[in-house]
């Protein structure tokens, strides 16, 4: 029976709750036009809500909301009015109801879909700085988590719910969620709410609300009171799908933890840790090193990063705490000439993908807006290279949504323009040049192939290669698959530790 449940009783909400798993959101709605209800519980006041008529189409008569899930369960399930109290929603057992969709990935396994909206960073007043005062704290302490299956190929009524689950971060969780609210908070008091970004942070971040967030820009109290897009604190997707995986499937991933002992966050934050960590070995060569761990030296590329993972306790690449929060390790050699070698490459990405973006949900802009890198940073030392230090860098503000930005809208305006392609001979066979633009085009940013072998099938029905190596243009011709890749000029002012040095 429909809100067949006491909102007094956490036992009694978790069993009902329990009840939504294998259901879709079209059964639940079925279960409630059925039922003849006509009014809502509102468990705050105890007074019944008249519900308002209902559109036969959509969730709600209001045709901006249909076909969003928000507040479906709140309504159709649980029998309250969606709202924007600031407590938790089953505010007698302080339990907060969140909802949040699960990918199925082609290995047959779930993954978090996005990251958890937690709730508001209001810029109207000061900030709270007690954590535990917080309207952070009120809704996460005890949330009701539930896991539906999103499936593209369906309408969103049909997705199915999966996993009912109360959760609570772990107390190891916490002290690290604690460090993310300061840091949020502070940049926030020196009135750069406007530079605020999900790589700033490990668990704990601070998204913009929606599509809209450009258009709904609000004075901050702070500073010159600069105006800055809405966000929400939120549990970053990395954050999401190690819960997923870990406290909610219990599949018992080999991770590794980094941190064994909980009171070294109270005396460092665990930047600051990561750092201390490998700094004790700084002055080894990578020779040493591999002794050291006893690891093979095989000057393989993957080396110089899994040696940044032995200096951290960690046997594998997987620290459980770099895969919360996202990080990617990636190690840097300086060359003799103080010049780095190679550029950095990001994941590869598809033309007419790419092309359909706009800059704000764009793969490149959320890559660098969601992800922390750990550079590791080796300096040629004759026939091997020596250790100098390590840092933990997200891009910068500026460099992001406006030098990045500009490379990004050049490329995508040149591939909606056409890619021409110049094929010249040379002594092993054919070269193909491109009119795309290049690494002198842009101060941080180039494309270039990610595939090791070039493929192309072009205009007039040459073929190149063997088109696995290649995706499709917009134009209908192939080309070889492209990686972003930062440029190593612009690695090299990045570097800390080189500055320290001048």
């Amino acid at each position: 029976m429909l809100f067949d449940y006491d909102d007094n009783d956490i036992k009694s909400i978790y069993s009902y709750a329990k009840k939504l798993e294998s259901r879709t959101f079209r059964d639940i709605k079925k279960e409630f036009d059925d039922s003849g209800l006509t009014y809502y519980l509102n468990p705050r006041d105890s007074k019944p809500v008249h519900i308002v008529k209902e559109s036969k189409t959509g969730y709600t008569s209001n045709s901006k909301a249909k076909g969003q899930l928000g507040g479906f369960l709140e309504r159709y399930y649980f029998g309250y009015q969606p709202n924007s109290h600031q407590g938790a929603d089953f505010e007698k057992v302080g339990i907060e109801l969140k909802q949040t969709c699960i990918d199925l990935t082609k290995k047959g396994e779930y993954r978090a879909g996005e990251r958890l909206s937690i709730t508001n960073i209001s810029y109207k007043e000061p900030v709270v700085e007690d954590f535990y005062a917080s309207h952070v704290w009120e809704k996460i302490k005890k949330i009701l988590l539930v896991h539906y299956l999103r499936d593209k190929s369906k309408d969103r009524m049909d997705y199915q719910i999966k996993f009912v689950n109360l959760f609570t971060p772990p107390q190891k969780d916490l002290d690290i969620i604690i460090q993310d609210y300061k840091k949020i908070n502070d940049k926030i008091k020196q009135g750069k709410a406007h530079e605020l970004s999900e790589s700033d942070t490990l668990y704990l971040g601070a998204c913009t609300k929606g599509s809209t967030a450009i258009k709904s820009m609000q004075p901050q109290y702070y500073g010159e009171h600069i105006l800055a897009k809405k966000r929400n604190f939120c549990f970053k997707q990395s954050y999401m799908n190690y819960v997923l995986k870990n406290y909610i499937l219990t599949n018992n991933v080999p991770y590794e933890s980094i941190i064994h002992d909980a009171s070294s966050l109270g005396k460092m934050t665990f930047e600051e840790y990561i750092i201390h960590r490998i700094e004790k070995y700084v002055g080894k060569t990578d020779k040493e090193l591999c002794e050291m761990f006893e690891r093979e030296y095989n000057n393989n590329e993957a080396q110089w990063s899994h040696l940044a993972y032995l200096m951290l306790g960690i046997k594998g690449n997987h620290a459980e705490e770099f895969e919360k929060a996202g990080i990617v390790v990636k190690a840097i050699r300086i060359e003799k000439n103080n010049t780095i070698k190679e550029n950095m490459s990001i994941p590869p990405f598809k033309f007419k993908e790419l092309v359909q973006e706009t800059w704000e949900n764009s793969t490149l802009f959320n890559y660098f807006d969601t992800t922390r890198f750990l550079f590791v940073i080796y300096k040629s030392d004759g026939d091997c290279y020596k250790l100098i230090g390590s840092q933990l860098w997200n891009m910068p503000y500026n460099d992001l949504n406006k030098v990045v930005k500009a490379g990004w809208e050049n490329i995508k305006q040149s591939l909606l323009n056409g890619v021409r392609f110049t094929l010249k001979q040379i002594n092993n066979g054919v070269r193909v040049e491109n009119s795309l633009p290049k690494k002198k085009d842009n101060p941080i940013l180039h494309i270039r192939p990610h595939a090791q072998k070039s493929a192309y099938l072009l205009k007039d029905g040459t073929q190149i290669g063997d088109l696995s190596n290649a995706n499709e243009l917009p134009d209908g011709q192939w080309m070889t698959t492209q990686s972003f890749w930062i440029n190593n000029t612009y690695l090299y002012t990045q570097l800390n530790v080189l500055k320290k040095s001048r």
